[in-house]
């Protein structure tokens, strides 16, 4: 009989707070990897995640944890942590960091710097790129890194289109500063994956879909999520490799 995982999620704390109980098999890395990633698509500078009362039943159920520290590295780049941990338990491998408590756990991750990160919700209707342009050129005005603002509405705008003219659901528009990096993302309620819809014209903005957003970004991705996705872009001064 498959093994349950329960999850309670406190958002109370400075970061995300996830507490596993149960046991955890091969039966529950899905739901392991859905509940984790839906915390991180808010773009948390850190999550934690308790696993005290989470027992492993084998290896396998492990690889969970080191696929989404893997999957998220690029975007949204939080750090990660377990805390509940003992030596010598199975945790030790997942490359996330371990503490063998809650408050050890928060005390090394500090608290958020909330003037990082911005959001913005928006609905699938003409205007709507324009609005996401406007946030992200005040922001990184506000943020001293003027330089990228070009770069990030060029990826903004062909994100947020996709999602007008193809999710056609309500979205975010998630920026974020990384060190001297910017990221900028879209998440919407679709899990259709952005497509190339073909040539445009020289003069166009925007319709180039994802071969413009590689054009101007030093890496891009999608993350799936249950009930949607994440299409994002990290971006820095004069493509400067990271």
């Amino acid at each position: 009989m498959p093994s349950e995982v329960r999850h309670l999620v406190d958002r109370g704390q400075n970061h995300p707070l996830v507490r596993l109980t149960g046991v955890l098999d091969a039966d529950g890395v899905a739901t392991i990897r859905s509940i984790l990633l839906e915390v991180l698509a808010g773009q948390p500078e850190a999550v934690v995640v308790d696993v005290a009362d989470l027992r492993v039943a084998g290896d396998d159920p492990l690889s969970a944890l080191r696929d989404v520290l893997e999957e998220t590295r690029d975007w949204p780049a939080a750090r990660l942590a377990l805390c509940g941990v003992t030596n010598g338990t199975p945790w030790q491998s997942t490359g996330w960091q371990v503490w063998p408590d809650r408050a050890g756990a928060f005390a090394a991750l500090g608290a958020p710097d909330a003037g990082r990160r911005v959001s913005l919700r928006l609905d699938p209707v003409v205007g709507a790129a324009r609005r996401a342009r406007e946030l992200i050129t005040e922001t990184c005005q506000r943020w001293g890194c003027a330089e990228v603002a070009g770069n990030a509405c060029i990826a903004v705008t062909e994100m947020v289109n996709n999602v007008v003219a193809h999710a056609r659901t309500s979205m975010s528009v998630l920026l974020a500063r990384q060190g001297g990096t910017i990221s900028v993302a879209v998440r919407d309620g679709s899990r259709l994956p952005p497509r190339f819809t073909g040539p445009v014209a020289p003069t166009s903005f925007g319709g180039r879909g994802l071969l413009l957003i590689d054009s101007v970004a030093v890496r891009w991705g999608l993350l799936a999520l249950p009930d949607g996705k994440v299409v994002w872009a990290l971006l820095a001064p004069e493509q400067i490799t990271v």
